[in-house]
């Protein structure tokens, strides 16, 4: 896999294995022994990859598993926004690479294709001594989606024989990365993250269930605030939630978590 043109010129290094426990782990071990970025660490292979909250994220070939290690932001209440300008860069990539095809943003971290989950972002801090350093993680259906799942999941070669490869998402994906980090400035500029991941979004003015710790909240997708909280219409008036899943697919009848 090759970096693209921006994020050479930005001074950003690829690591490529053929094989790695989490892409996010060796971020970890890397970051450990003084690594602070930014740095990319792509595998063709996860034998123990994850998503959110510790769940399994199964890594057959063919699909991209990769990392970011970044640390050019000053605060760690400022890392959270790092999943939304992920996200807007996903989008960018996505369409740069496939097309203008049906991909949007499920908040907070994942992306869908038709309606069905086409990756998702993992966001993860370390200490970093002075400064903090995040590592994101990004996995994406490329070659193969994951069957038998609660809910739907799509790979982008479902859209035909033009779809990209691996290393072709990930090239566009360097470079659209470096673009929204530029736009975010540290914090600076998450207003206009923000109206870009709202373009993005799925279920924006719909009825959606949200996954709480002990509940599910049925409400009207209204927007995320300006830290990045989910906002709900609910029966009992507005709501704000920090963190949860919206639930999509058999999971939203259910209220199975995945």
């Amino acid at each position: 896999m090759q970096l693209g043109l921006i994020a050479r010129a930005q001074g950003v290094r690829l690591l490529r294995l053929d094989e790695v426990d989490s892409t996010n782990d060796e971020a970890r071990r890397l970051i450990e022994t003084g690594e602070r970025g930014p740095l990319w660490i792509v595998a063709a292979r996860q034998t123990k990859g994850r998503g959110r909250l510790g769940r399994e994220w199964i890594s057959p070939p063919g699909n991209l598993y990769a990392s970011f290690v970044f640390a050019d932001f000053p605060q760690t209440r400022l890392a959270p926004q790092l999943g939304f300008v992920t996200g807007v860069a996903a989008m960018r990539a996505l369409r740069a690479s496939a097309g203008q095809g049906n991909f949007k943003l499920k908040w907070p971290n994942d992306m869908l294709f038709d309606g069905a989950k086409l990756g998702g972002i993992l966001l993860e801090g370390v200490s970093g001594g002075a400064t903090p350093v995040a590592i994101i993680g990004i996995g994406m259906n490329i070659a193969h989606a994951p069957a038998d799942l609660p809910y739907p999941a799509r790979a982008l070669s479902e859209s035909g024989a033009g779809a990209p490869t691996a290393e072709s998402v990930f090239t566009h994906l360097t470079d659209a990365l470096c673009g929204a980090l530029d736009l975010w400035r540290a914090g600076e500029g998450f207003a206009a993250i923000r109206d870009e991941w709202l373009r993005n979004a799925q279920g924006i003015g719909e009825t959606i269930r949200v996954a709480l710790s002990g509940e599910t909240v049925d409400g009207v997708f209204d927007t995320i605030d300006a830290s990045g909280r989910l906002v709900l219409e609910t029966s009992g008036g507005p709501r704000v939630i920090d963190a949860g899943d919206v639930l999509v697919g058999p999971r939203a009848t259910t209220g199975a978590r995945a």
